[in-house]
Order: C-alpha cells, then structure tokens, then sequence
C-alpha cells in the first residue's frame, strides 16, 4: 500500500517541477520590443502627442482640445497628463513598448510650453520605456530685414 501511495506524489512533483520549468522559459524569453517615436508639440495655447512607428505610419494622435471643452485650459499640465496617458495606451494596444521622444515649442520662445515635462512623466509612468529625449525646437538665426531703415520705423 505504501508503494501505491508514493507514486501519485512523486508524479505530482513531477509535473509541478515541469510546469515550473515552462513557466521560467517564457520569463527567460525576451519580450520583442517595438520602438516608437512619441512628438510632443507644446505651445502655451495647447499640448499635441503624435505616436508613430519608425517608418512614420501614425499609432496615436491626440491633443489637449480632444480632453477638455474649455479653452483656456488645453495648455494646462494636468490636461497633458491625460493627453499622454490616452497616446501610451493606444501605442501599447498597438504593442509599441519603447519610445524616442522629440519635444518641440513654439518657434522663437525660449522653452517649450507648461504640459512638455507633465506629458513626458505620464509616458513614463505608463510603462512605456524612453529610450532619448530631444528638443527639436526651430532656433532663429537673423531672419529677414525689418521694415524701417537705419533709424527704425516711425509710426
């Protein structure tokens, strides 16, 4: 009797030792990682987040004015939270994991508007790994002439 009582038992272990074995292989197994590259556009009158591939075949594109029905409010860093969180979640449905982020401002003003860094903390905060950040914002170098001579103009 004892004989018939141990076999069911080491069979048991068995199969709990292979299940742990298949179960360490597909932790072992790399997860293939999707690169993105994540646009930020902020200007102090809106936020705008274009998920795209690296072929450039948009994932997800959406803007402060798509959060919020007030105007005055599509800037706001709270609002880019929210902006970002709905791009992450639409890039990972598309299995996108990993992103390069561009930052990119108004041209002319010094520093890109208030929802940048909000909107780079909630991509992270999603799960989304960044891989680089970059500003990519137009410096003016001189321009054209202005109107008005050597004095300047007389109104």
């Amino acid at each position: 009797m004892p004989k018939t009582e141990e076999k069911p038992k080491q069979e048991k272990v068995e199969e709990e030792q292979q299940k742990e074995k298949i179960e360490e292989e597909k932790s072992a197994k790399p997860k293939r990682e999707r690169i993105g590259i994540a646009y930020i556009f902020t200007s102090f009158n809106n936020t705008i987040l274009h998920v795209t591939d690296l072929a450039g075949n948009t994932i997800s594109r959406v803007s402060g004015g798509m959060m919020t029905k007030h105007n005055r409010l599509k800037a706001n860093p709270t609002v880019s939270m929210f902006v970002a969180k709905k791009a992450a979640e639409d890039a990972k449905d598309k299995g996108i994991n990993s992103v390069y982020i561009r930052i990119k401002g108004k041209t002319g003003n010094p520093a890109p508007g208030p929802g940048a860094h909000a909107a780079v903390k909630s991509l992270s905060r999603e799960g989304l790994r960044i891989i680089s950040i970059s500003d990519t914002t137009r410096v003016p170098r001189g321009g054209p002439k202005k109107k008005g001579g050597k004095r300047g103009r007389r109104v």
